[in-house]
């Protein structure tokens, strides 16, 4: 009898993925789960029966989750999503008999840019300059406190740049280079910690099945090394656009930093303890910087160099290739596509997603 899987996050990138590619491997009975009913479409293709419920409510996951052995948590969204949905999620899989969660965290937890020899046991911080990484260290952190406690069992997963077709690095990109804002830092020279999508949802089967995961986290990736612009200059001859033409972009200015760590909430907590003349400095620098934006917009800003984030600026200089010998070890994980294969199924998605590709 198969064992039956609730894909939480079904209606994303990787959890359509998943969908498809567990359910068309005929070892799992599949359950999209979704926020709301219109994300069920892909999943529609198959006869899959679908649940709709939020990731923060509880009483309408355990619903989704009854008669499911398994949970996989691929739930994309924002920081509070991330956080948030932890709790709820394990009180839900509990409630139902779930025997184990797979959560889709991060390799971003090391940061963007890790240090050399970095590994699974590499201490992690809550205190990095980029908000998404700290929002996947608490959630991991919950998510482990939770298993203490309880008893589901939990599997993280540490995926790199999840590549491949719908994803937003490649579209994204696609999509930037038609528009005139693509970039690379320094012609993106630096390694690129990616995996094709097909291999992580490889990874979660294993993650799923394995019988000494619980409680563990593994790096995941791709077997060869390679750098952004090996991931991205295909992209860009298809389209017409060679990336040694992209104008050099220029780095994000301190005070751009602040005002978005402001905006996503990084600072929010440490903001509230502020003394009240530093609160008010904060605010009229916002000011004036929304002031001198306004400027340069009708000043032709448009055809300014494009300005690259602190994240791509670490992340297209990273110096370090994240190894999956613990997956490999402990999973029995080796990729199933290699980077020329997936390179070769993404530039043909490229065009059946009517990109207007050279042919």
């Amino acid at each position: 009898m198969m064992e039956r899987l609730a894909i939480l996050g079904a209606g994303g990138f990787i959890g359509n993925r998943a969908v498809e590619m567990l359910y068309l491997g005929g070892r799992h009975e599949v359950r999209p789960v979704v926020r709301a009913a219109q994300s069920l479409a892909l999943a529609s293709r198959f006869p899959l029966e679908g649940r709709v419920a939020d990731g923060r409510d509880e009483a309408a996951l355990a619903e989704a989750f009854q008669g499911c052995s398994s949970v996989l948590h691929a739930i994309a969204g924002d920081l509070q999503t991330i956080v948030g949905s932890i709790e709820p999620v394990y009180r839900a899989a509990q409630a139902a008999g779930v025997k184990r969660i797979v959560y889709l965290s991060s390799a971003s937890v090391h940061g963007q840019s890790p240090a050399p020899n970095t590994t699974e046991q590499t201490p992690l911080s809550r205190r990095q300059p980029i908000a998404y990484n700290n929002a996947k260290v608490e959630a991991e952190e919950r998510l482990l406190s939770l298993r203490q406690q309880g008893g589901v069992e939990v599997v993280i997963l540490r995926p790199g740049i999840v590549h491949g077709p719908r994803s937003f690095w490649v579209g994204g990109f696609a999509d930037d280079l038609l528009a005139g804002q693509a970039y690379l830092v320094d012609g993106g020279v630096g390694i690129c910690n990616g995996i094709y999508v097909d291999n992580l949802v490889h990874a979660v089967a294993l993650a799923i099945a394995s019988d000494i995961a619980d409680g563990e986290a593994y790096l995941l990736g791709d077997s060869e090394t390679y750098s952004w612009h090996d991931l991205l200059a295909p992209v860009g001859e298809v389209l017409g656009y060679p990336l040694a033409e992209l104008q050099p972009p220029v780095a994000e200015e301190p005070r751009g930093i602040l005002r978005r760590l402001l905006n996503d909430g990084t600072l929010k907590g440490i903001a509230r303890r502020f003394p009240r003349p530093i609160k008010a400095a904060l605010k009229a620098g916002m000011r004036e910087m929304a002031v001198s934006r306004a400027g340069a917009a009708g000043q032709g800003a448009a055809s300014a160099p494009p300005v690259a984030s602190l994240e791509m600026s670490l992340l297209h200089r990273c110096a370090w290739k994240l190894q999956h010998a613990k997956a490999t070890r402990e999973l029995g994980y080796e990729p199933v596509v290699t980077f020329p294969e997936a390179q070769r199924r993404t530039l043909a998605w490229l065009q059946f997603a009517g990109y207007p590709v050279n042919r």
